[in-house]
């Protein structure tokens, strides 16, 4: 019997790492061929990359609508793919702008959507939910009161948890971290972790290196900055002020985080991942002036860092648009790094954090609703 084919797909760096680890979970369960598109870990956890995710990983209205030949072409290909190939299933990750509508194109052609890490639309145009009931078949969630929206919406949901918890682990203590990057175990350290995309890189980097330069001035501080991607590297070296010399890291992030006093963190995933670590964060972002002005109207939560959602207070930090200046970076990390106060009732909310996010062993649960699914799908074919 031939292997069961399956589409994943995957729009950005942090679907890549969530969906590369369910393509290995499946591999373990079933004889499958998975095709579909993402990047670097899902190429090697054996996924067949039909269109890499770097075409299509961008934010924000405009900067989406420069992209758009790009997207079309990447959807073209998934499609095409998918019809020649008939897989029963496909799992989309998160990156809803694009996975919404790939779906909507795959449902008519026989192929059955599941939602692998459901995007946040308790957050930002909820209405959109009904697309997902529509022309998904189930969705698996990472956050507990995302399974009663989604429910509420008549979506079939499954709280999985979340794939990072008992994932995120520092292979390095802060001395031997030192040790490896030749800096001082006994001064302060601040890890910075300043986006993946390009866009994100050209928003915040400008910002960033004027708030070290004050930070500097009043803390004697080192920096340390974590590259998502190797491409990156040199981008990040450069245009530093005087006295501020960071060590750009590539691979070690979670050894980086652990080893900080504070980190500046782009909201995301890794903010998540700063919070299983335990390390007391500033979250920054911004968009372009359009895209903040088109999208103010349609966000429904008080919070923008994904920390701060999930305990549903302020419990970090979070600097976006205008709110995102050199000056204000510097204030907040400066209270991190000198008021031990302020650090600790941080990591108290930190701690909720984690407890909020579920036990460990998402990935292996999401495998086990899909199997369970592959089974009911033949079940009905007979």
């Amino acid at each position: 019997m031939p292997p069961i084919p399956l589409l994943l797909s995957a729009g950005e760096a942090s679907g890549d790492m969530y969906a590369a680890r369910l393509a290995k979970a499946l591999q373990e369960r079933l004889d499958v061929r998975i095709f579909g598109m993402g990047g670097p870990q899902m190429r090697s956890a054996g996924v067949e990359i039909i269109a890499d995710y770097s075409e299509v990983a961008v934010v924000g209205i405009t900067e989406i609508l420069k992209h758009l030949p790009f997207l079309l072409r990447a959807m073209e290909r998934l499609v095409s793919e998918a019809e020649k190939r008939q897989p029963p299933f496909a799992i989309l990750t998160d990156f809803p702008g694009f996975h919404l509508r790939l779906a909507r194109k795959l449902k008519p052609k026989g192929i059955r959507n599941v939602y692998y890490i459901c995007p946040q639309f308790w957050a930002w145009r909820p209405w959109r939910v009904n697309l997902v009931r529509r022309r998904f078949v189930k969705a698996l969630c990472i956050f507990p009161f995302e399974e009663e929206f989604f429910r509420d919406a008549g979506v079939p949901t499954e709280f999985i948890g979340h794939p990072l918890v008992g994932a995120v682990n520092a292979i390095k203590d802060r001395q031997h971290f030192c040790e490896e990057y030749g800096l001082d175990a006994g001064r302060k350290i601040v890890t910075i972790l300043p986006g993946s995309r390009a866009a994100e890189l050209a928003d915040h980097l400008p910002v960033l290196q004027e708030a070290c330069a004050r930070i500097h001035g009043r803390v004697p501080a080192q920096f340390v900055v974590a590259a998502a991607h190797s491409r990156d590297v040199a981008q990040l070296q450069v245009q530093w002020p005087a006295g501020v010399k960071p060590r750009v890291i590539e691979g070690g992030t979670y050894n980086a985080l652990a080893a900080a006093d504070a980190a500046i963190v782009s909201s995301g995933t890794a903010t998540v991942e700063a919070a299983l670590l335990n390390t007391p964060m500033v979250v920054i972002y911004r968009v372009s002036p359009v895209t903040a002005t088109l999208a103010k109207p349609l966000v429904r939560t008080p919070f923008f860092g994904m920390v701060n959602l999930i305990v549903e207070k302020q419990a970090v930090p979070e600097l976006v648009q205008d709110d995102f200046t050199p000056e204000r970076v510097a204030a907040e990390t400066l209270r991190l790094l000198q008021d031990p106060n302020a650090r600790e009732a941080q990591r108290k909310s930190l701690a909720e954090v984690r407890k909020r996010l579920g036990p460990p062993g998402a990935v292996d649960r999401a495998a086990d609703a899909i199997v369970a699914l592959l089974g009911k799908s033949a079940g009905n074919a007979s």
